[in-house]
């Protein structure tokens, strides 16, 4: 049966029903199992494994790629699951292609991958640039919609040549969600997400994952959460998969407000550099539409200043200055005030919640005269 998305959602990952059980159970705290005997079930050690993410693991896996065997590790946050990814992949000698204009951390994570002798090459997401620097990668690291400037790049025809010369690839899918894209149907090897944002969506808990098509590539990934032990708590994981049920509600009302809110801001003088995918005059927008489908909750733009930037943000009564996005809460902030994304000063990322669209556009706009 093809179930639709806010049905998957509502029922993925749960177990078969039990007479007088809960339909989704609570959350298994436990270091240790009764293991008697030779250590041949499935759960021998609280950092190995729990049944918690099992039933999580299990709806991830449905969602990303309903259908298809894959295999869905989950871990202590976002980090994590990208760390896990590149170091278990990765040997001193390889090359490993990174967006340059992606997540904040991933320049971090470039001094150390470099420290074990790893060859680092990167290129802007947009207009598929990083296809100029993959000759010998061998991993392919993708971020798309790009996290702050909401760049897209052409995920089948970056994975054709990937494969073309034998590299993996891996999809950061955080933005998108595996409502809004499906990495894997895309032709990706890894979809890594950080289920702190629009996948859980309240913005009280950490949780990062890895999908899987090769069980080879699964079994690596496990290994490597298993050595530095980055697990997901028993109650982040039940916090989340409980969560998922309103997934498709979630993100159906962010995307919709979201693309008023962009319609809103091109008509506003002071406002420029305005990015979201679903608006059709956006750059990405023709790409997105081949292999999204939805757009995701975030827009970006640039005021004139920082001072402009922060008066803005100050008289916002429905944003919340943080740094975050995909909750159900909006939250917006002048990205510049970190430091590592070549962003103008003025630069706001605004993460649409689940408000009244009508008060939320009301909202920005009277910020905007303030």
């Amino acid at each position: 049966m093809t179930w639709g998305d806010g049905t998957r959602a509502v029922r993925a990952g749960l177990p078969e029903p039990t007479a007088y059980e809960p339909t989704l159970p609570g959350p298994v705290f436990a270091a240790h199992y009764h293991l008697p005997g030779e250590p041949t079930g499935p759960y021998t050690y609280g950092r190995d494994d729990n049944p918690t993410w099992t039933h999580l693991e299990r709806a991830i896996g449905e969602l990303e790629a309903p259908g298809a065997e894959v295999e869905t590790l989950v871990f202590a946050s976002g980090m994590a699951a990208i760390s896990a990814v590149l170091f278990s992949q990765l040997r001193a000698g390889d090359a490993v292609v990174l967006p340059s204009d992606g997540y904040q951390a991933l320049p971090l994570v470039r001094e150390q991958l470099e420290a074990y002798g790893i060859e680092v090459r990167t290129a802007p997401t947009g207009g598929d640039a990083q296809l100029d620097v993959l000759e010998g990668a061998r991993l392919l690291w993708i971020e798309t919609p790009s996290n702050p400037g909401l760049d897209v790049c052409d995920v089948r025809r970056l994975v054709k040549a990937a494969h073309a010369q034998g590299a993996l690839v891996a999809v950061d899918n955080t933005l998108a969600t595996p409502l809004g894209q499906r990495p894997l149907e895309l032709g990706a090897d890894l979809s890594v997400a950080s289920g702190t944002k629009g996948l859980t969506g309240h913005g009280d808990l950490l949780l990062g994952y890895v999908t899987c098509t090769d069980p080879a590539v699964a079994a690596s990934v496990r290994r490597w959460r298993k050595i530095v032990g980055a697990i997901a708590g028993p109650m982040e994981a039940w916090l989340a998969h409980r969560s998922l049920a309103t997934l498709q509600l979630r993100v159906d009302r962010q995307c919709g407000t979201a693309l008023a809110l962009a319609e809103a801001l091109a008509a506003r003088p002071e406002v420029s550099g305005l990015r979201y995918p679903g608006l059709p005059t956006d750059p990405s927008h023709r790409v997105a539409s081949a292999q999204m489908r939805r757009f995701g909750s975030v827009v970006s733009f640039v005021l004139a200043d920082r001072e402009r930037a922060e008066r803005f943000l100050a008289a916002l009564r429905l944003a919340e200055d943080a740094t975050s996005f995909g909750g159900v809460r909006s939250t917006a902030e002048r990205r510049g005030r970190w430091g590592g994304d070549a962003v103008p000063e003025g630069f706001i990322r605004f993460s649409v919640g689940a408000e009244d669209p009508a008060d939320l556009v009301a909202d920005v706009l009277r910020a905007l005269e303030a």
